[in-house]
């Protein structure tokens, strides 16, 4: 089993759901990036999700585009993400990785050069947005053959033929947007998505997280009621924009307490 297969194992042993947050390498500083996540995980964090920089992340609210914009003013490019990922692993052989971005790095470096190089690193699933699962088998039979899990999106708009191809093809887990538009946006409905959560898992054993729309402790406790795993994407960003660079980690790891605890009171 995959890294990301073994924790969500071990998680729904212990009846406890998986907390993902979401950073973007670079942000707000490539020196802060490694500690950053370390500091994710001492305070809660399940695995990671750990954003690939770049100019135009169509799927990305204003809190991420300026994240994206804050990593590239310091020139982090894929390579050097895959270099951070590394780092990490010196000190942390455990807890997953998955990179998220767009396909537009990926091209540029190659796939078969992304996915030994993302092994190597110890990347241990890969969600490329604007891959779709129809024209991406080479992608995942690439990934899967190291043993990287690929990771789809699937959103409100989804038709179900649709969702039977992603899940036919994913693996680690699925990630449920949980209202149309883009991160970061409100108006989650708690029971439209426990509704899409619930077809979804009709259609399949793989474990489901839910992002997109989880803003604080309440949101994240009734998502967790729902979902196998809590996504939380933008407000972590936001909590990274607000800092300074004295106090970013403590602040980072203060929300994640928060988050943490409200998921584990289910």
């Amino acid at each position: 089993m995959s890294r990301i297969q073994t924790t969500f194992a071990e998680l729904k042993r212990q009846n406890k759901k998986a907390l993902i947050p979401y950073i973007t390498a670079g942000d707000p500083h490539p020196k802060h990036t490694v500690n950053l996540l370390h500091t994710l995980v001492e305070s809660g964090a399940d695995m990671i999700e750990l954003g690939v920089p770049f100019s135009d992340p169509m799927a990305d609210g204003p809190v991420i585009q300026r994240a994206s914009e804050r990593a590239l003013a310091h020139h982090v490019s894929l390579s050097k993400v895959l270099e951070m990922v590394k780092e990490f692993r010196q000190t942390d052989a455990s807890t997953p990785i998955v990179l998220m971005g767009y396909a537009n790095p990926v091209e540029a470096m190659g796939m078969e050069k992304f996915v030994q190089r993302a092994k190597e690193a110890g990347v241990d699933g890969v969600l490329t947005v604007d891959y779709p699962p129809e024209e991406c088998k080479e992608f995942v039979a690439l990934l899967q053959s190291q043993e990287i899990d690929p990771i789809f999106l699937l959103s409100p708009t989804t038709e179900p033929a649709r969702v039977d191809i992603i899940v036919n093809q994913a693996s680690g887990f699925v990630y449920y947007v949980s209202l149309k538009g883009v991160t970061g946006a409100k108006n989650l409905d708690i029971v439209e998505v426990a509704a899409r959560v619930k077809d979804i898992r009709d259609k399949t054993d793989i474990p489901i997280g839910v992002g997109f729309g989880v803003r604080d402790a309440a949101t994240a406790k009734a998502v967790a009621e729902i979902a196998d795993a809590v996504v939380v994407g933008s407000r972590m960003v936001q909590a990274i924009e607000q800092s300074t660079e004295a106090n970013v980690a403590t602040n980072v790891a203060a929300l994640m307490t928060e988050l943490r605890s409200a998921i584990d009171s289910n």
